[in-house]
C-alpha cells in the first residue's frame, strides 16, 4: 500500500459523490478509481471528481491491482454481493449503511472480511465528526447527571418517489428503517452504552408502530426502546414526513441537543450542541476544517495502517454493525414488515 489509502468507488450516486469529494479533501486518502454499470456514467462521474481510472463494470475495479479500498455506494440490494466479492479480492471495505438487508446478511459479509484479513466498516459517517466525541465526554463527565432518555428522528419526505425506485421497492428493500432508521438506531445504542463506556450496547425490549405502504415499506415508524439501567430511548424514522431530525439526551440534571446530528458540517465548519443544567443554557461551538466525508475516509485510513480489521469507537465496529441491523430487524418484524431476502431460497 502507498502512503495515502488508495480508494476505488462502486457507483456513482450521490453519496458515492459525497465520498469522493471528501477523499480529495482528505489527509491519508487519494481517490483512484470508480466504477459504474456503463463506462459512460464512470467516465461522468470520474471527470467531475478527477479520478484517474474508470470502468464500466465493478469486476473491473476490483481487479485493479492499485486499488487498496472499496467503498461500497451502490443500493441495498447489492451491498452483501459487492462487499464480499471485494473482501476475497483482498481490498479494504467501507460499505454504505445498511450493511445488508438483515442480519445473516451482514454477518456473511463480516465473515467475509474475517476470512480474508480485511477491513470492513459500516459507513455511518457522522459517528466520526468530532462532536460525537464531545458528546460523549459531557455525559461520562456527569454534565447531565445520569443518563435516562434518548430521543432522535431521521425523517424526511419524498412524496413523488417512484413506487418501483429504491425508496418505495419491497424488493430493493425501500423504506424508512432501513434508508435512515439505523442513524437514530446507532447514536441511541452508542449513549446508551457511554454511561459506563464508549461500546455500543443493544436494547433488552424494543416496541414499535409504523405506516406501511401500498408497496410493503414502512413510510413511517416509531421504535420506543429499552437498554439497562433505566435507559429508555424513542427514535423515528421515515420517508413521508418531515422532522427537525435533532437529538435530545435527556438526564437527571440536564439534557444536550443536537442541532445536526447527521449531516454535520460535510466541507468544515462549524455546529453547534446545546446544554442545559437547571437554568443555565450554553450553546458549545465545535469545529473542524475537514470534511465530513474526509474524516470518514481518513479514520478508515488510519485503522488500516494500524494494522486493525475493524475501526473502534466512535467509528462503527463489526459488532456494533452487528448489533444495529438485529435490532433493525427486530424493528421490521414489531410492524409487520419483511422483504424477499427474508426468506432463505
Amino acid at each position: 500500500m502507498s502512503d495515502l489509502l488508495r480508494w476505488g468507488i462502486i457507483g456513482s450516486g450521490y453519496i458515492a459523490g459525497q465520498f469522493a469529494n471528501g477523499v480529495n479533501h482528505s489527509k491519508h486518502c487519494k481517490m483512484l478509481a470508480v466504477a459504474s454499470p456503463t463506462l459512460s456514467k464512470a467516465n461522468t462521474f470520474a471527470d467531475e471528481f478527477n479520478i484517474p481510472n474508470r470502468y464500466g463494470s465493478y469486476d473491473q475495479l476490483l481487479a485493479d491491482p492499485n486499488v487498496d479500498a472499496v467503498h461500497i455506494a451502490t443500493p441495498h440490494t447489492l451491498h452483501q454481493e459487492w462487499a464480499i466479492k471485494a473482501a476475497k479480492a483482498g481490498k479494504h471495505v467501507l460499505c454504505e449503511k445498511p450493511v445488508g438487508l438483515n442480519s445473516s446478511q451482514a454477518q456473511a459479509i463480516i465473515q467475509a472480511a474475517r476470512e480474508n484479513n480485511v477491513f470492513f466498516m459500516e459507513a455511518y459517517m457522522y459517528r466520526m465528526h468530532p462532536q460525537i466525541a464531545h458528546v460523549l465526554k459531557l455525559i461520562q463527565s456527569d454534565a447531565i447527571g445520569e443518563l435516562r432518555f434518548i430521543q432522535a428522528s431521521f425523517s424526511y419526505n419524498e412524496p413523488d418517489a417512484a413506487p418501483d425506485g429504491l425508496l418505495r421497492n419491497n424488493a430493493l428493500g425501500g423504506g424508512g428503517i432501513l434508508d435512515v432508521g439505523g442513524y437514530p438506531l446507532t447514536l441511541a445504542r452508542l449513549l446508551a452504552g457511554s454511561t459506563k463506556t464508549t461500546a455500543s450496547i443493544n436494547p433488552t425490549q424494543i416496541k414499535a408502530v409504523g405506516i406501511i405502504s401500498e408497496t410493503h415499506v414502512d413510510e413511517y415508524t416509531t421504535a420506543s426502546l429499552e437498554f439497562p439501567n433505566g435507559i429508555l430511548a424513542q427514535i423515528t424514522a421515515g420517508i413521508s414526513v418531515d422532522m427537525d431530525n435533532q437529538v435530545r439526551i435527556f438526564g437527571s440534571k440536564g439534557s444536550i441537543t443536537i442541532l445536526d446530528p447527521w449531516t454535520p458540517a460535510c466541507e468544515g465548519g462549524s455546529v453547534q450542541i446545546i446544554l442545559k443544567n437547571g437554568d443555565d443554557e450554553k450553546t458549545i461551538d465545535i469545529t473542524t476544517d475537514q470534511y465530513l466525508y474526509g474524516i470518514e475516509a481518513d479514520t478508515c485510513a488510519k485503522t488500516i495502517a494500524a494494522g486493525k480489521q475493524q475501526a473502534n469507537a466512535p467509528a462503527m465496529n463489526w459488532e456494533d454493525t452487528i448489533g444495529t441491523i438485529t435490532t433493525q430487524d427486530q424493528w421490521r418484524k414489531q410492524i409487520g414488515l419483511t422483504y424477499q431476502a427474508d426468506t432463505p431460497n
